[in-house]
C-alpha cells in the first residue's frame, strides 16, 4: 500500500457515517491530524491497474494533501477499486503523527463539550417528539442548516478584511445549506411545521445555534466543523432508524413534489457541490416514494458528516467541481496562493498583501510599475 495510507474495515472507521443499507456510501478517515483524507465504502468500479483480483470489490476514494490553505484536507482525487480481503485483513497504518501535549488535551475539551451540547439537546428533543417524528425531523433540519450560515457569515467577514481569498469553502458552505433547505422544504411538505410552538421552539434554539458557531468558529474552526459534524452524525443516525423501523409504510407513500424536483430534475450542480468525497455526476437518486426521500436524505448527511469531519484536518478544502486543486493552478501560473489563515486571532496577526506573499515565494514582476515606479 502507499506511504501513509490508513485503511480500515468498512463498518470500524470510529462509528462515522456507516450506512447499514448503504447505497453507494461509507465511511471515511484520515491518516493523524494532517493526513489524507480516506473514504471506503460505495459500488464497484473498474478494476486499476494498482490492484488486480476478484470483482467482489469496494470503492476507494483517495483525497491527498497539498498545502495548509484552511480548515481541511483536500485536493487531488483518484479512485482505485480493491478487493473486499484487503479491507478486512489489512492492519491500520499510522505514519502520522497525532496531536501531542496541549493540542491534544484542547481537542478532547473541544470534543468533549460537542459531544456533551449535542446528546443533550438531542434527549430533549427525543423526549419532546417521542410520537411525532414529523414535527422532531422538521426542528432537526431548521437546527442543521444553521452552522453553514454561520461559516459563510464568518468567511464573508475574513474576504471583506482581506484575510482570506478561499471561495471554496464559501461555495461549499452554502452548498451544503441549500440542500439542508430541501430537507426542511420536504419535513414541511409532510407537516412537520403545522403547530405553531414547534415553529416557534425550532426557530429560537436556531438563532441560539447560529450565535453560538460564529463564536465558536472565530475562535477554532476546527471545533466549529467537530460540532457541526456531531449534529450531522446525529441526524444520519436518525434517519437510518427511522428508515429501519418504517420503512414497509414509506414505500407505500408518495414523495413530495419538492423532493422530486431537487433530487432527479434540473440543474444537479449544486447537489454536487456539497458532496466532496465523491465525484460529481456520480450520485443520481432515484425517487419513486417517500422511502426513496428519506434513503437520500440519509445519505445526504453522511455526505455532511463526511466533509465536516474533513474540514477539521488543517488543510485545503476544495470544491469538487474543480479540475485543479487552488494551489496548482497558482503554481501552473506562477503567481502566489491566495490570503489563507484559521480562526480570528490567526487571521488578524498574520495577513499579508498580495505583494508580501509573492516577494516570500520568490515570484517577481507582479506589481505594476512605470519608469521604475510602482503605479
Amino acid at each position: 500500500m502507499a506511504s501513509g495510507l490508513r485503511i480500515a474495515p468498512l463498518n470500524c472507521v470510529y462509528n462515522r457515517c456507516v450506512p447499514s443499507e448503504s447505497q453507494g456510501f461509507g465511511c471515511c478517515t484520515r491518516t493523524g491530524r494532517n493526513g489524507p483524507i480516506l473514504a471506503v465504502g460505495g459500488k464497484p468500479v473498474r478494476f486499476t491497474s494498482q490492484f488486480v483480483g476478484s470483482g467482489n470489490s469496494l470503492q476507494l476514494l483517495l483525497t491527498s494533501s497539498i498545502s495548509k490553505a484552511g480548515p481541511r484536507a483536500g485536493t487531488f482525487r483518484r479512485r482505485m477499486t480493491v478487493p473486499k480481503s484487503v479491507l478486512a485483513e489489512e492492519p491500520i497504518i499510522e505514519n502520522e503523527e497525532s496531536p501531542q501535549g496541549l493540542e491534544k488535551w484542547v481537542i478532547a475539551a473541544e470534543h468533549g463539550f460537542n459531544t456533551f451540547a449535542t446528546e443533550t439537546v438531542v434527549k430533549i428533543l427525543e423526549t419532546l417528539y417521542a410520537k411525532r417524528l414529523y414535527a422532531r425531523f422538521y426542528v432537526l433540519e431548521t437546527i442543521a442548516r444553521v452552522p453553514y450560515f454561520a461559516f459563510v457569515s464568518v468567511l464573508h467577514m475574513y474576504e471583506s478584511f482581506g484575510w482570506w481569498r478561499r471561495a471554496d469553502y464559501i461555495k461549499i458552505h452554502f452548498a451544503e445549506s441549500w440542500n439542508e433547505l430541501h430537507h426542511l422544504l420536504v419535513m414541511e411538505a409532510l407537516g412537520g411545521d403545522e403547530r405553531w410552538i414547534d415553529r416557534f421552539l425550532a426557530q429560537h434554539i436556531a438563532v441560539a445555534y447560529y450565535l453560538l458557531t460564529v463564536l465558536m468558529y472565530l475562535l477554532s474552526p476546527r471545533m466549529a466543523y467537530h460540532f457541526s459534524e456531531c449534529v450531522e452524525k446525529h441526524a444520519f443516525s436518525t434517519y437510518d432508524k427511522f428508515i429501519k423501523s418504517h420503512g414497509d409504510e414509506l414505500k407505500l407513500l408518495p414523495a413530495p413534489e419538492v423532493a422530486v424536483q431537487y433530487y432527479t430534475k434540473g440543474d444537479l450542480y449544486m447537489f454536487d457541490e456539497f458532496q466532496t468525497a465523491i465525484e460529481p455526476n456520480t450520485r443520481r437518486p432515484k425517487i419513486e416514494n417517500l422511502y426513496d426521500v428519506f434513503v437520500n436524505i440519509r445519505e445526504d448527511e453522511a455526505q455532511h458528516c463526511k466533509t465536516m469531519h474533513a474540514c477539521q484536518s488543517g488543510k485545503s478544502l476544495r470544491s469538487p467541481h474543480r479540475d485543479a486543486p487552488l494551489t496548482e493552478i497558482a503554481d501552473d501560473e506562477k503567481i502566489p496562493p491566495p490570503a489563507d489563515c484559521e480562526g480570528l486571532f490567526e487571521c488578524a496577526t498574520t495577513a499579508t498583501s498580495f505583494a508580501d506573499r509573492a516577494r516570500k515565494l520568490g515570484v517577481e514582476n507582479l506589481v505594476a510599475k512605470i519608469d521604475g515606479s510602482e503605479l
